[in-house]
């Protein structure tokens, strides 16, 4: 008792000032999680950010060593609310970082100077990754759209908000157009929000990834066409170890070479010998018993009303994608209410002559 309590002090002290006033009725379990950030992600609602400083320097440094820069981050919301915060960025990435690849590189904001208040939009936030337009800002829509989809599945899911984004040049007085963006919650923020650990080692088994959580997260990938992920290698993967029960899970992100994504650079790995990214391939490991599957199938079954109405009437993508995305997801439902089809589908990994195995450490795009 006299060790937990010294614990719990020594806590306390390392808390900010708003966490502190509520400690005494917090359960000790939820100290790891009492100041992780929700009011950035706690809504879908738009609004608009913009970056100003020397964005030409930052938006060029896209070298491995890529150093941070000062800018200004400013933000209004709908309700007519904005502040201004001094923020540092950095380029990031692989693939959409490279100039010929991506005319605006993805970014890393680092908000290290905020403080834990609860009035704040970024309450809570440290780091924060920015998604930016890579051709064309549709597809950074349309990612987004996946990101909510998971959410829907599972809590395990990085929390992501669309926004409406400019550069502010200052130093040659110009302002970029207003372009579709995503804000995508840090990993350490995820870690804490769900109770958990982050676990950073490669080459783990996907056996050693608690089952449940790893078949949401895999029939999630085959729904959507995402190939571009492993376990193994930590491609588009981030792991977990929940501070409350034994095992892994694995936290999938980065879906811009997804089917239902379809951004015009994306290209299924040769190994894989699949025609499209809109060619869709379960990479889970073997299991022959179907009936494992079923919880994970009932689940997206009930999820259906849910995951459609993400795209019905969506005034942020064109018509015609809606319909061809929610006809790409009719194909999906009549494969898992199919035995036949289904199992197909999801025992390809079992077939030796196949590509089922093929492990992805990362794509040459």
């Amino acid at each position: 008792m006299k060790l937990t309590l010294g614990i719990f002090l020594i806590l306390s002290l390392h808390l900010p000032l708003c966490a502190q006033d509520s400690l005494v009725q917090m359960p000790f379990d939820s100290l790891k999680a009492t100041c992780f950030a929700n009011g950035l992600f706690e809504s879908d609602e738009l609004f608009k950010v913009c970056l100003s400083g020397n964005t030409r320097e930052l938006l060029r440094d896209r070298y491995d060593d890529a150093r941070y820069h000062p800018i200004i981050l400013t933000y209004k919301l709908p309700s007519g609310e904005q502040d201004s915060l001094r923020i540092r960025a950095k380029t990031r990435g692989r693939f959409r970082r490279l100039r010929e690849n991506c005319r605006i590189p993805p970014l890393l904001l680092q908000l290290d100077s905020l403080q834990c208040q609860n009035d704040k939009l970024f309450f809570g936030q440290k780091k924060i990754k920015l998604v930016s337009p890579c051709v064309n800002d549709k597809y950074v829509v349309r990612e987004y759209l996946l990101y909510r989809i998971f959410n829907l599945v599972t809590e395990n899911s990085f929390r992501a908000r669309l926004i409406k984004l400019c550069f502010r040049d200052t130093i040659k007085n110009k302002v970029s157009d207003l372009q579709y963006a995503i804000l995508l919650e840090h990993q350490s923020n995820m870690a804490n929000r769900v109770v958990a650990s982050m676990y950073k080692k490669q080459h783990v088994t996907p056996k050693k990834i608690l089952r449940a959580e790893y078949l949401k997260m895999t029939v999630f990938q085959y729904l959507i066409a995402n190939t571009d992920w492993s376990i193994q290698f930590l491609q588009n993967m981030k792991l977990i170890s929940a501070d409350n029960k034994p095992g892994l899970v694995a936290v999938p992100y980065d879906f811009d070479l997804a089917g239902l994504v379809y951004a015009p650079y994306a290209k299924p790995a040769e190994e894989l010998k699949l025609s499209s990214v809109r060619e869709r391939r379960y990479r889970g490991y073997c299991i022959e018993d179907m009936q494992v599957f079923q919880a994970t199938f009932d689940l997206f079954n009930r999820l259906k009303p849910e995951i459609y109405a993400l795209y019905e009437n969506n005034i942020y993508i064109e018509e015609s994608y809606i319909k061809q995305t929610l006809k790409y997801m009719d194909e999906f439902y009549k494969t898992i209410n199919n035995p036949k089809k289904a199992a197909n589908a999801f025992q390809y990994p079992c077939n030796p002559r196949g590509t089922g195995n093929v492990v992805i450490k990362g794509l040459k795009k």
